[in-house]
């Protein structure tokens, strides 16, 4: 399959890594070509390579990102969206840009209609989204997005490629609010534990 990553950071690379080890064509892109840690060249050259996306950028820059990417780019394609609204500018721990009525996920959503945003693997480090072994016993990961189908064919890709069991379908791209609210208390258990290999589970 052709992937492209948006966003060459630690969260792109460890998954784009992953990805390539499992054998697809991964382009990554960031917002200038021959940047040092894109392996190929911009946001744009990245979605108009492939037919499916992970947005791996921050989430203050989620939006600009996908307008440098392209709406032509984008249209009709799967957009796994892995970023979260996290505000660093008042210092640590942030606070979210968006919350409560809102999420990133929609405002995304809402930017490119014609796109199928699908909000996932938000909840936990990036090591663990693409090993979640590293995190003992049963765990969950969530998902949210409002077109079924590509819901289903991003759940098959989590449990195929990186090994995920438990995927809870929390509904429409508004549910991603809950998700992306989880990141305040995820940051205080950061600190808390000393490292990231954790996450939730949900107690039936």
């Amino acid at each position: 399959m052709k992937i492209g990553i948006l966003g060459t950071g630690v969260v792109g690379t460890t998954i784009g890594k992953k990805l390539i080890e499992n054998g697809h064509e991964v382009k990554m892109g960031s917002r200038v070509a021959g940047n040092e840690n894109a392996s190929e060249g911009t946001f744009a050259d990245a979605a108009s390579f492939v037919d499916l996306l992970f947005n791996c950028t921050s989430g203050v820059g989620a939006l600009s990102a996908l307008e440098l990417a392209g709406s032509e780019n984008l249209k009709g394609k799967i957009l796994i969206d892995v970023s979260n609204p996290l505000d660093f500018s008042k210092g640590f721990p942030p606070t979210l840009t968006i919350v409560n009525t809102d999420s990133l996920a929609e405002l995304l959503q809402r930017s490119f209609p014609e796109t199928k945003v699908i909000k996932t693997l938000n909840t936990t480090n990036c090591k663990v989204m693409v090993d979640p072994s590293l995190v003992p016993g049963e765990h969950d990961l969530f998902i949210s997005g409002n077109d079924e189908e590509a819901k289903q064919q991003v759940i098959a890709l989590l449990q195929k490629e990186f090994g995920w069991k438990n995927i809870i379908n929390l509904g429409d791209i508004s549910t991603a609010r809950g998700t992306e609210q989880l990141l305040p208390l995820w940051v205080r258990l950061y600190g808390s534990l000393g490292h990231g290999n954790f996450n939730f589970h949900v107690v039936r």
